[in-house]
């Protein structure tokens, strides 16, 4: 019998679990270790955040799909890795800490065969001081941050129709940040939202982000199939934000958020200060913190994490000038190259590089994207690593034979640009690969035929479409393999 151990419950390890159950013998067990009873479809928390979603739409109760599958749930924070064992026993195990009502602060140790990170990010507000929203800012990051927005959001409609004008600052609170694309989606359904209810004449909305240029989402870029002719995503965006009347600031790192004004530096190392009543400032990441232990007790953290905290697998972390930086660089297995039994899925791996030009500002501030690994691309390398492991348990493999990595992956996005049935929009932008590959593409590093963008209303029936399939899916309904990653 094997003991898979499954660290997270959110999109990549959920997907491992129902994936990695149903590939398993009864004999072999699955254990999901996460410190959240609820399970979050994080895209349509953009929804949550402007009121046309309630929370309980994007989440359910996780204990009760494990129920079904015979899933083991531990609802509990993961502390620490110990790979070997212990002076006690070679068997590997993970230290947790239980957060339920009725085992708050317990430890444990859980032992395991094979062990999938799929902890995600740590939210890290306390990067830019007064950032997050315990001090000056909002968030959309969890369904909860989402729901008090919308309440604030709420009350500066208020505050408008009352006949105050009201300034939104929407976009990155950090010079690292990534997953520009929630803060876009959100940035675009305030304005839509705003001007449903009759009060977009009395807001002033401005964007700010770390992005060298609009449209750059953390990827570089692309130039996209549109109407006919190829463009680049830059031109595409500005002519989203020229039409809807949106100022924006970029190449901006957000140095501090004060009770009404954000602080921030530029590339050329000036400073500039705004205003506003409202802000939405997505924070930048980092692993979790979990540390890792040898058998003798010896931290081992570095083997195992990257400085950032997020976890080294099979990718060519050398350090190389952007130039040299090349497509096979990104891993394919997310394996540790040390371990062989541990994998790490989903925002939880370390990348090797920056998909976007990596800067500077003249102060040595680093003022870039890092590169987002959510959504789509996260499902897919959970499912294949489930696969792999779910092989080297039943005994058909030795070594992971399935390959994900991001160089020969393509991603579809659907950005909402407006939640209505009758009148909403959405950016449906496709991209082939994720990571740029100049060596096979040479003009622009993607294929332009699977690289493609446009806006309307069927992205916004497709987004509203997907959001329920994969709530169906997550909840391991039948047939829930029928829907896609």
């Amino acid at each position: 019998m094997a003991k898979l151990l499954i660290l997270g419950g959110g999109i990549s390890g959920h997907t491992a679990a129902l994936h990695a159950k149903s590939l398993l013998d009864r004999q072999h067990e699955v254990v999901v270790v996460t410190p959240n009873s609820m399970w979050n479809w994080i895209p349509s928390n953009i929804w949550v955040g402007i009121g046309v979603m309630k929370q309980e739409q994007v989440t359910f109760d996780l204990a009760k799909v494990y129920k079904k599958k015979g899933i083991e749930y531990v609802q509990a924070k993961a502390v620490s890795i110990h790979p070997e064992g212990d002076k006690n026993s070679a068997q590997p195990f993970v230290t947790v800490s239980h957060t339920s009502q009725a085992r708050n602060g317990e430890s444990e140790a859980i032992a395991y065969d094979y062990l999938i990170n799929a902890t995600g990010p740590k939210l890290k507000f306390e990067a830019t001081k007064g950032l997050g929203p315990e001090f000056h800012s909002h968030s959309v990051c969890t369904y909860s941050h989402a729901s008090n927005t919308a309440r604030y959001l709420n009350e500066a409609v208020e505050r408008m129709k009352r006949g105050e004008r009201q300034k939104f600052l929407i976009g990155t609170g950090h010079g690292t940040c990534t997953c520009q694309g929630a803060a876009f989606e959100y940035l675009f359904n305030v304005e839509f939202e705003l001007r449903k209810r009759g009060v977009r004449d009395m807001a002033d909305i401005t964007w700010i982000s770390n992005e060298q240029e609009l449209g750059d989402f953390g990827v570089g870029g692309m130039h996209i199939k549109r109407g006919g002719y190829i463009t680049h995503s830059r031109i595409f965006t500005e002519s989203l934000f020229t039409e809807r009347g949106i100022k924006w600031i970029t190449q901006a790192h957000v140095k501090e958020v004060y009770k009404n004004q954000v602080l921030y530096e530029l590339i050329d190392g000036t400073e500039g200060l705004v205003d506003f009543d409202f802000a939405m400032l997505l924070p930048p990441f980092s692993g979790v913190g979990l540390q890792a232990f040898d058998q003798a007790g010896i931290d081992i953290t570095s083997t195992l994490f990257a400085a950032n905290g997020f976890m080294i697998v099979d990718a060519d972390y050398g350090a190389k000038n952007y130039d040299e930086w090349k497509a096979e660089y990104w891993p394919s297995t997310y394996q540790n190259p040390v371990y062989n039994n541990i994998f790490a899925v989903g925002i939880a791996f370390a990348p090797p590089h920056p998909i976007s030009q990596p800067k500077k500002s003249v102060n040595g501030t680093p003022i870039f994207p890092t590169p987002p690994r959510t959504g789509m691309p996260s499902g897919v390398m959970a499912r294949v690593v489930a696969y792999n492991v779910a092989d080297m348990i039943n005994g058909k493999e030795n070594v992971p034979k399935r390959k994900a990595s991001m160089a020969k992956m393509g991603a579809a996005c659907i950005a909402s640009a407006g939640a209505n049935i009758y009148s909403g929009t959405a950016v449906s932008l496709t991209m082939y690969p994720i990571i740029p590959d100049f060596h096979r593409y040479p003009e622009t590093g993607r294929d332009l035929n699977y690289t493609s963008g446009e806006i309307g209303l069927a992205g916004h029936w497709i987004k509203h479409l997907l959001h329920h399939a994969f709530m169906y899916k997550a909840k391991a309904n039948p047939f829930w393999k029928v829907v896609p990653e």
